[in-house]
């Protein structure tokens, strides 16, 4: 998947006038926090009316106490629109996706075939596993969650496994292997925002994720050793009785599944690949299905309500179209918009620069890195501005640290790639809640990847022997350091 990124302001960019102090840089950072524990978390608000008071503060703040014009603050949010537009067309299109292959017999025959092979307690593992090699083959999570992680979420289901965690599984894997492919979009830009080669990049971060996906497996087993139940009694012939007589199930189902994968391994840009999904479903509707071209492409618009004769697998199957996308969509656009405010007002690049400051060392400064990341991408909302932000802001402090690039690209994708699907508004855990119908905070403490890289970049940084020749940190000048 290809990205659109523009490049954000750095410290240095931000006119002396117009700059916020820590003080100000903080009053809207602290606003969305509580307007967000009260509004989502207390007052069980869903997230719009949040991000709009966050949107109004963070304005308030850049129009009236820093002296930004309304023209710059509404260039900063379409800016920020315009960086994960493609998010967005993704996620119209993911949605149309998913109905047109559950009318096209895909995820039902998937879900057929996967409920005939697959066991409870291996489950898990599996889902992780085959996530992974799916994700570091065409190089997108988000493709990878929004057509195998569908199939997967009903398996799980019918195999008795808890949806937050089968949702846990597949993302630990999509983004570990999105991690590591030379054809992933955030590992490319890593490289690319830090002057750094690709592979050189991709070898640097290759230990810390091995060691996370590794461990991530081996909870998975546990989990799945300890955690699932006993499936009930003809409950698996039950499910794939009701998907065989409600679908034609033959080999041809698969066609939107070869087209799809086929096209990412060729290289294709994720967002023409997946409406060439689209097309291929829509095709198998009409030909394999035997539904007409009206009723394929109306499925396309208003999503599926299948009428199988089994409660479980209709709600399994049930979809929305892309008509079905619109409370998605306007949470996504919400959290741009404020991620674009932060950004233009320079809170962003002034917190970033003021983490520098506390540095005292090669080992501080890459944890630091990894802290920014992770505070990029919960403030911005996207995951592209957690690369690009601590990258292009750091990346002197690097070269004054005698550290070599590929220090600062594994930092910030470490940390900044896999936690992003942790925050209930950022575009990546709202595109994930909704493909898979569960709640960020519910699949959140199974989505173990998430957690695991960062902090295993943070303990092998500090006790790792990486750095014990290149502490430089006494001869670099405090000014080059800590100057405002």
């Amino acid at each position: 998947m290809t990205s659109l990124t523009l490049e954000p302001l750095t410290y240095e960019d931000i006119p002396s006038e117009r700059r916020p102090g820590v003080l100000q840089a903080l009053v809207p950072v602290l606003g969305v926090v509580l307007f967000l524990g009260i509004g989502s978390g207390y007052l069980k608000l869903a997230p719009h009316g949040p991000l709009l008071w966050s949107i109004v503060l963070t304005g308030a703040v850049g129009k009236y106490w820093l002296g930004y014009s309304w023209d710059d603050l509404y260039e900063g949010l379409a800016d920020s629109l315009l960086m994960g537009l493609q998010a967005i067309l993704i996620l119209f299109i993911i949605y149309g996706l998913i109905a047109t292959w559950v009318s096209a017999g895909t995820i039902p025959g998937l879900m057929y075939y996967g409920l005939s092979i697959l066991t409870p307690n291996v489950f898990l593992p599996a889902t992780a596993l085959l996530a992974m090699v799916v994700a570091f083959s065409i190089g997108s999570s988000w493709t990878t969650a929004g057509t195998l992680g569908v199939a997967f979420i009903g398996i799980g289901s019918g195999l008795g496994v808890p949806t937050p965690m089968t949702a846990g599984a597949i993302l630990s894997g999509a983004y570990a292997g999105d991690k590591q492919s030379p054809l992933s979009d955030t590992t490319n830009l890593a490289a690319a925002v830090t002057n750094t080669d690709l592979y050189d990049h991709i070898r640097a971060m290759r230990n810390g994720t091995v060691l996370a996906f590794g461990l991530s497996v081996l909870l998975y087993a546990a989990l799945g050793l300890r955690a699932v139940g006993e499936i009930p009694t003809g409950r698996v012939a039950e499910i794939q009785g009701a998907l065989a007589g409600s679908y034609d199930l033959s080999v041809l189902v698969l066609l939107p599944l070869v087209v799809t994968f086929g096209l990412a391994l060729y290289g294709i840009p994720a967002l023409p690949t997946l409406v060439a999904g689209v097309f291929a479903g829509a095709f198998t509707t009409i030909f394999v299905q035997g539904r007409s071209f009206t009723a394929a492409w109306t499925v396309f618009l208003d999503g599926t309500a299948p009428e199988t004769g089994t409660t479980l697998v209709n709600d399994l199957l049930a979809s929305g179209g892309i008509s079905g996308s619109a409370w998605t969509i306007a949470v996504v656009v919400a959290a741009l918009s404020l991620g674009g405010l932060l950004e233009r007002t320079g809170v962003l690049a002034v917190l970033a620069h003021h983490l520098a400051t506390a540095v005292r060392g090669p080992r501080s400064l890459v944890v630091g890195t990894g802290v920014s990341a992770i505070f990029v991408n919960a403030f911005s909302a996207q995951q592209y501005m957690s690369i690009v932000v601590p990258g292009l802001t750091l990346r002197n402090l690097y070269d004054e640290y005698g550290l070599a690039s590929d220090d600062l690209s594994q930092a910030i994708e470490s940390a900044g790639t896999p936690t992003g699907a942790l925050f209930p508004w950022h575009a990546g855990a709202v595109y994930m809640s909704a493909v898979f119908g569960v709640g960020t905070l519910a699949y959140a403490p199974y989505y173990f990847f998430a957690f695991l890289s960062p902090l295993i970049l943070f303990a092998t940084t500090l006790f790792g022997g990486r750095y014990d020749g290149s502490e430089q940190a006494d001869s670099v000048t405090s000014s080059a350091v800590a100057d405002d």
